[in-house]
């Protein structure tokens, strides 16, 4: 199992995303563990959503569609909208699964 996942970080409005096997473990990094890297800049950040998926492969190419969109528009929709990650998800034929943070 891998999850896909956006983290909000309020006093900046900025999204982040990312994947990871162990997202406890990645949410600690970015908001404790990290030094001189983009999400130590805008801390704390919040758990906003999380996709499951079967592997990395199919976490990768998430990712990188979500990335690619450049949209902080289409990522709330993608928090917001749970058909938007069903379609996202269909887009690739994985099996949608969703997990809200």
């Amino acid at each position: 199992m891998h999850f896909v996942y956006i983290l909000h970080s309020a006093s900046a409005d900025k999204y982040y995303v990312g994947q990871t096997p162990d997202i406890e473990t990645r949410l600690l990094f970015h908001n404790q563990l990290s030094e001189n890297s983009f999400t130590s800049r805008y801390r704390p950040w919040e758990l906003q959503l999380t996709i499951l998926v079967n592997n990395r492969s199919e976490a990768l190419c998430i990712e990188r569609y979500i990335k690619s969109r450049k949209s902080k528009l289409y990522i709330k929709k993608l928090i917001q909208e749970e058909h938007a990650v069903e379609q996202l998800l269909n887009k690739f034929n994985i099996n949608p699964t969703r997990s809200d943070g």
